[in-house]
């Protein structure tokens, strides 16, 4: 079949910005050239990429897939000839949803440069990891919740993260060395939309707290500090979200997060096995954290 690089950046924008408008203005193309191009690759491979109603767009399944696939193929290319033009290759890009690797992360990082100073790394928080993943925007990625079961992505359990209890300053439990989670379950508690360890179902059924969710992390330490609830997260967000009117104290009942690092099968970045061999040498050898439980020996997808 023959599909173009022009029908993959057509889909892409389309995904991206939810209606031809959108994806027309960022292309700097007309709307009707835009709808021509979508029809043309929607043929040409025989399968409906793209709901279109009078009111919304939407991508079908297939087309959800094949968006995913586009961004990861422009994404190479575009580095592929950036690297031909001035002899430089891209960055590695980790990404992560709220904490990275913790107190590990900034050790790690220099550690990197000093062994690689030929390959910078960007870090970026983002929403998904795993999407990012997928779409080619990430090439490795720190996970503090379950990864979903995807073929084209590897993974590795790091550590395990004690986790904490995030509470304002001068509540009663601030002065605590240790919390519970019966302590918490008559308070509300705050859970960030986007890069939540916790939910309700942590607690027993019968102690279930109230819960609600904010959009960002930035929300979820306001609430907190301001008094309006309390917080659970991994031991992580200890280190990498400190707070003056926020305070961490261990939970002695609730079970661990597992921190995970995910990365395409077939790696995107050159440096991807390198990086990934890194961050398990560092884990080995540093220290023992406070709060935070490595994984002895190898695991699987190591």
């Amino acid at each position: 079949m023959n599909v173009e690089l022009r029908h993959l950046r057509a889909l892409a924008a389309i995904g991206d910005e939810g209606t031809i408008t959108g994806a027309a203005a960022a292309l700097h193309v007309g709307q009707p050239a835009l709808s021509r191009t979508l029809e043309q690759l929607e043929s040409r491979l025989g399968v409906r990429l793209v709901e279109r109603t009078t009111r919304r767009l939407a991508l079908t399944e297939a087309g959800r897939r094949l968006w995913e696939h586009a961004h990861r193929i422009l994404d190479q290319l575009d580095a592929a000839l950036a690297e031909a033009a001035d002899g430089t290759s891209r960055p590695l890009r980790v990404a992560f949803a709220w904490a990275a690797l913790g107190h590990h992360t900034v050790p790690l990082l220099r550690a990197w440069r000093d062994r690689h100073p030929e390959v910078p790394v960007t870090v970026r928080r983002v929403d998904d990891p795993e999407a990012a993943l997928r779409r080619g925007e990430a090439d490795v990625a720190f996970l503090r919740t379950e990864p979903a079961d995807d073929p084209a992505l590897a993974r590795v359990a790091l550590a395990r993260e004690q986790r904490l209890a995030a509470v304002p300053e001068g509540h009663p439990l601030a002065g605590r060395e240790t919390v519970h989670l019966a302590d918490l379950a008559d308070q509300p508690v705050v859970l960030c939309s986007t890069a939540s360890t916790t939910g309700a179902d942590l607690w027993p059924g019968a102690r279930r707290p109230h819960t609600f969710e904010v959009p960002g992390v930035d929300e979820w330490l306001t609430a907190i500090a301001t008094g309006e609830a309390v917080g659970v997260t991994a031991a992580g967000s200890g280190y990498s979200h400190p707070h003056p009117g926020v305070r961490y104290l261990p939970i002695a009942d609730a079970a661990p997060v597992t921190v995970h690092l995910l990365w395409p099968r077939v790696p995107a970045h050159p440096a991807t096995d390198a990086f990934r061999r890194l961050v398990r040498q560092h884990l080995a050898a540093a220290p023992e954290a406070p709060f935070v439980t490595g994984f002895p020996g190898g695991t699987a997808g190591a």
